[in-house]
């Protein structure tokens, strides 16, 4: 399980020791040490892992021996320098500063008390930096944000600086555009990336669970509660959490997620008194939020706390320019899982690829791309593995034609979906933008299902 950031703070004067505790718990878990010997004992703990490490300027300077093993020990450890009241706040002698071979260090100057938690977060951004430089990805979803084209640059470039802060990020795009694993990079390249990364679809958990399980649920709350259950946010502590779908959630609940976001603390069902909780909440949405606002059906106070900043994520056919990498991509991606590896695409398939709107966006083309190298038996995959969705075009203007009702469109729009992903619904739904209850009702008014 992800953990949140650990800070070891070196301090032989022990109301300093608990000033900065009381400064710091409440975004980090805090451990202290009186001295380098006592420091080392806790590094040396199987159990623990130290991610930052605050020592006054003075302590650092007189135990040289001890902190050169110190930081031979902790390898590439971020180091902030406090500067005492009597501390000029000079330079500290390279003779006494840890090596920079061997330590990222925040140690060429030292930093105030009312600086340090600033300190911190700049230590940890620029730790988890460093660390990127120096290994992949921690999980394959990351490098599926193909970023060849200048729109998704630019959201990028966006992602970079808005990360390194706590302000609210609203991410909005249609279904399939890749919403999570933006959501997912903001969290890695932020501060928080060492705590847990929670993801929540609020459109599909129903509403009268939604409220368990956001905010957790004590013991006998309601029937089958029979055990106090944390909530999401709980689980996220020191972390991220994603609200997707943030449009679809109910509007009781959106006054209580106001309350949470403003009093940074969760009140589980059945509890006499609320929980502090310290994380990072970004949202996502398909859907135009100040339209719903107009229609009373999103509270305005709530979008101004959640867009603070809102990142618009391109659809697919905004960015041709990354059309044949996330091909390149989903290629090698599934040919290595399915024992294909080395497939390409015909030029026949690709000129199909570009003339198709992509209403699934980037989703979509992943489908289709699995579903050819499954289907295809050669190592180049032609038109003859691909849906009759993109095959079988339509008449120019067919959609528009005099003559034909709304509905006529709307069914023969949801049936080549629904054979574009070979009749799995919920793929259906997701490329569609709809919810499935929505998409079953559909179905049945149209008497899709049966045919």
């Amino acid at each position: 399980m992800a953990r949140g950031v650990t800070v070891l703070v070196v301090e032989p004067d022990k109301s300093l020791q608990r000033l900065l505790q009381q400064t710091l718990r409440t975004r980090y878990t805090v451990l202290t040490a009186s001295c380098w010997t006592q420091a080392r004992e806790i590094r040396a703990r199987s159990d623990i892992d130290i991610d930052v490490m605050v020592a006054d300027v003075n302590v650092a300077s007189q135990d040289t021996s001890g902190l050169d093993l110190l930081c031979a020990e902790a390898g590439k450890l971020p180091f902030v320098l406090l500067a005492s009241p009597h501390h000029n706040g000079e330079t500290v002698p390279t003779s006494h500063a840890p090596e920079p071979a061997s330590l990222l260090t925040f140690a060429a100057r030292s930093v105030p008390l009312p600086e340090l938690p600033r300190a911190l977060e700049n230590a940890i951004a620029d730790r988890q930096a460093t660390q990127d430089d120096g290994r992949q990805p921690a999980g394959e979803e990351f490098a599926s944000i193909v970023a060849e084209s200048h729109p998704i640059k630019e959201v990028m470039a966006l992602i970079d600086r808005a990360a390194l802060r706590d302000t609210p990020i609203l991410l909005v795009g249609e279904s399939g555009t890749g919403k999570e694993l933006l959501a997912r990079a903001i969290h890695r390249k932020s501060p928080r990336a060492l705590g847990p990364f929670v993801a929540v679809n609020c459109s599909a958990i129903p509403e009268t669970l939604l409220e368990s399980e956001l905010f957790g649920h004590r013991r006998g709350a309601f029937t089958d509660a029979r055990d106090d259950q944390p909530g999401l946010f709980q689980t996220a502590q020191r972390g991220t959490i994603l609200l997707d779908e943030i449009g679809d959630m109910a509007p009781a609940l959106q006054g209580k997620l106001l309350r949470v976001l403003q009093q940074h603390e969760v009140h589980p069902l059945g509890a006499a008194t609320p929980v502090p909780v310290d994380v990072r909440v970004l949202t996502a949405t398909h859907r135009d939020l100040g339209t719903l606002v107009a229609e009373d059906r999103f509270r305005q106070d709530l979008l101004y706390r959640i867009n603070v900043i809102e990142v618009r994520v391109p659809p697919l056919r905004e960015r041709p320019d990354d059309l044949a990498p996330l091909v390149g991509h989903f290629l090698e991606k599934h040919g290595g899982k399915l024992g294909k590896v080395g497939c390409t695409v015909s030029n026949e398939a690709m000129t199909l690829f570009r003339r198709h709107t992509w209403p699934g966006n980037v989703r979509e083309l992943e489908n289709i791309i699995e579903r050819a190298l499954v289907l295809g038996t050669g190592t180049i995959l032609t038109v003859e593995d691909l849906p009759a969705a993109l095959t079988d075009r339509p008449p120019p203007n067919a959609g528009a034609a005099p003559g034909r009702r709304l509905a006529d469109v709307e069914r023969e729009h949801i049936a080549r979906t629904l054979r574009s992903v070979a009749g799995n619904k919920a793929a259906a739904a997701r490329v569609l933008g709809l919810n499935r209850k929505t998409l079953y009702r559909k179905l049945a008014q149209h008497r899709i299902a049966k045919r």
